[in-house]
């Protein structure tokens, strides 16, 4: 057997049973090469959202040119909504096939999806150019990206998780969303800095094609990495168990066959994503739109929110690791609920210190999810079809709620003229996640459902 071998059953008694089967010994450097693949195809994926809604006031006026800055916001998010809303039929086509030919191959060509879609947005005309066809193409290129997506996640966490030994596999599994942020900070990174140096009629006549055009060679890197992993343990296990080495479990049985497991996903994932965006994609532009606040300064404090974010994030994983994913979890609910309110006030007093502060306090209370998510979605589902009813139920419910939560907030805000309705929807999903989290089961230092113990093996030599 070659060395590089994913794993190795570990014969550690001289008999097995069938309560007790052996565990599968990880090999930490295929471990940690797995973590990196998924990781920065998140970081791509979130790169490109993150990209669209810092630079989300431009591309209203290339698109959507209007009179009226709100219905460009409006129509901007809209086209935004529009790729979360085929993210379940993605969700239903690659999850299914993850779990029938493999999570790595599902993998690249969600990759390859995802790098095509988010390319050719930087190659649109405007509208000025060709009229009604820009938003056209740009609708149809969301499309493409939503769908991919829809793969995306489930099969980045479930690879992860199904790689992890079951003691570190909340430390592991944070690392995928310490993609989604380096993928975040680099997009808003990019836009800070096109907006510093150039004029606005610059970035309005060709300088927001950039972030878009980046995510070319970021797709070939991302496509090699995961094109050189093998397939996990777990659904290596499971394979072999089937016949033709191809596990088949028909969609129904993914969802009638998993109902308590799959609400228990999306209201745990309805929480995580509506908090999520609501920091990260609308807040940039309620910074900018509602409160007036400088575009620049608005994007600095956003960036710094995440730097932060991502320093925390290994650390609140391992404490998962330690304390349980539901503790941290259920830490989060609470703040949402409490905090909310006094976090948004802060944020509205306007000064570079109040939101700082406010956004902080956010950004701290999401490390809560961001880092402990990863690894207990993926439990929630026996193996035979954990990629599949995992893209069903966070897809769902990513589509419903948190995809959508800058244009409802903005429509919201619109309707009402009420300015803390980010707030109070931000409660609202904080007793729904806090629900969830209360009827979940521990997983963490736990195998797997439907997998054997995994163990962390020695670094060769």
């Amino acid at each position: 057997m070659s060395t590089a071998s994913v794993v190795a059953p570990a014969t550690l008694g001289k008999s097995r049973t069938a309560k007790t089967p052996d565990p599968t010994v990880t090999d930490p450097a295929l471990v940690k090469r797995a973590v990196k693949a998924a990781a920065l195809g998140n970081a791509m994926e979130w790169f490109d959202f993150g990209v669209y809604s810092y630079i989300a006031v431009t591309l209203g006026k290339v698109f959507f040119p209007s009179g009226n800055p709100t219905a460009q916001l409006l129509s901007t998010f809209g086209a935004f909504a529009a790729a979360f809303l085929v993210r379940p039929l993605g969700g239903m086509v690659f999850g299914p096939l993850g779990d029938r030919v493999g999570r790595q191959k599902v993998l690249a060509l969600t990759m390859i999806m995802m790098a095509a879609g988010t390319f050719a947005i930087g190659l649109i005309p405007s509208y000025a150019t060709i009229g009604v066809g820009a938003p056209i193409l740009l609708l149809a290129a969301r499309l493409v990206q939503g769908f991919s997506t829809g793969g995306e996640y489930a099969g980045a966490s479930t690879f992860i998780a199904e790689y992890a030994p079951d003691k570190r596999r909340g430390f592991l599994g944070s690392w995928l969303e310490f993609g989604t942020l380096a993928g975040y900070i680099a997009g808003a990174g990019l836009v800070t800095i096109m907006t510093a140096l150039l004029s606005a009629d610059d970035l309005t006549s060709w300088g927001w094609r950039i972030p878009f055009l980046v995510a070319g060679p970021m797709g070939i890197i991302g496509l090699y990495l995961r094109l050189r992993l093998e397939e996990t343990p777990a659904f290596a296990a499971e394979a072999e168990k089937a016949e033709n080495n191809r596990p088949k479990t028909p969609l129904r049985e993914m969802v009638t066959g998993q109902w308590r497991a799959l609400l228990l996903c999306v209201g745990l994932v309805l929480v995580f994503n509506v908090t999520d965006y609501m920091l990260l994609s609308y807040m940039p532009s309620y910074l900018t739109g509602q409160l007036h606040y400088d575009e620049t300064h608005g994007l600095l404090v956003v960036l710094g929110v995440m730097a932060v974010m991502m320093i925390a994030q290994p650390f609140v994983g391992a404490l998962t690791d330690r304390v349980g994913r539901r503790p941290v979890i259920a830490t989060g609910c609470a703040g949402f609920l409490l905090l909310s309110v006094p976090a948004l006030l802060l944020i509205r007093e306007g000064s570079l210190l109040a939101v700082a502060l406010g956004m902080g306090a956010l950004g701290l209370l999401l490390v809560c999810f961001t880092a402990a998510m990863p690894s207990a979605l993926p439990a929630l589902f026996p193996t035979k079809v954990r990629y599949g009813s995992l893209s069903i139920g966070f897809n769902v419910s990513v589509s419903l709620f948190g995809g959508t939560t800058p244009l409802v907030v903005t429509a919201l805000i619109g309707a009402t003229g009420n300015m803390m309705m980010p707030a109070y929807y931000m409660m609202a999903a904080a007793v729904i996640g806090g629900f969830a989290v209360w009827r979940m089961t521990e997983s963490a230092g736990r195998p797997l459902p439907g997998s054997a113990p995994s163990v962390a093996g020695r670094h060769a030599g």
